[in-house]
This record gives C-alpha cells, structure tokens and sequence, in this order.
C-alpha cells in the first residue's frame, strides 16, 4: 500500500486548505485512517482518525476546526482544515493502520501565516 498527500500550501490566518491523501495498492475501506502533524522542534501528533465505520476523533486542538471524511470509492481521505492559527503550520501525515500494516505518506507542509 501507497499513500500520496497533497493540499497543503501557504494560507493566513484565518483561512482553509483542503489536504488530500490516496490510496494506491490497497482498499482504504479495509483500514482506520489519521491525520497527523509535526511542527518544527515538536513530535508528531495525531490531529483526527477516522475509522473503517466512519467514527471519527480530534485532537482537542482542532476540535470544531478540522473535519476529517474518507471517500472510499476514490480511495482517498481528506483533511479540511478551517480557521487556521499559526500554531497549526506543520508538516501533516496521513496514515493508514490494520491488517498489520502501518503506512505514512511522504507529508505536506501546511504553513500558516499571522
């Protein structure tokens, strides 16, 4: 399994991204699927999952901001990503685990200017 990310870019305060991430290799359906994020300096965090029913849990940092969804017919997990703060400029990683694999993406810096 293969994961791609995309979306990320520069945007002020305030503003939204819509970050992407496919699935090559393998069925998302089959998987639970994160979100995470790692700012310079700090360790990676887990921002949002969302799991093979479609529950879905945040980081109490983006609780009302970020909203995680799967498409499973496009194989693909997005990431919105609304009002954003500085503190959220990252790098972010999509993840897939289950069936014994833990998969990342290569990562897409979101940077957010005040």
């Amino acid at each position: 399994v293969q994961l791609q990310a995309s979306g990320g870019g520069w945007v002020q305060a305030g503003g939204s991204l819509r970050l992407s991430c496919a699935a090559s290799g393998s069925h998302l359906s089959i998987y639970d699927l994160h979100w995470y994020r790692q700012a310079p300096g700090k360790q990676r965090e887990l921002v949002a999952r969302i799991t093979r029913g479609g529950s879905t849990n945040y980081a109490d940092s983006v609780k009302g901001r970020f909203n995680i969804s799967r498409d499973n017919a496009k194989n693909t997990v997005y990431l919105q990503l609304n009002s954003l703060k500085a503190e959220d400029t990252a790098v972010y990683y999509c993840n897939l685990k289950g069936w014994g694999n833990d998969v990342w993406g290569q990562g897409t810096q979101v940077t957010v200017s005040s």
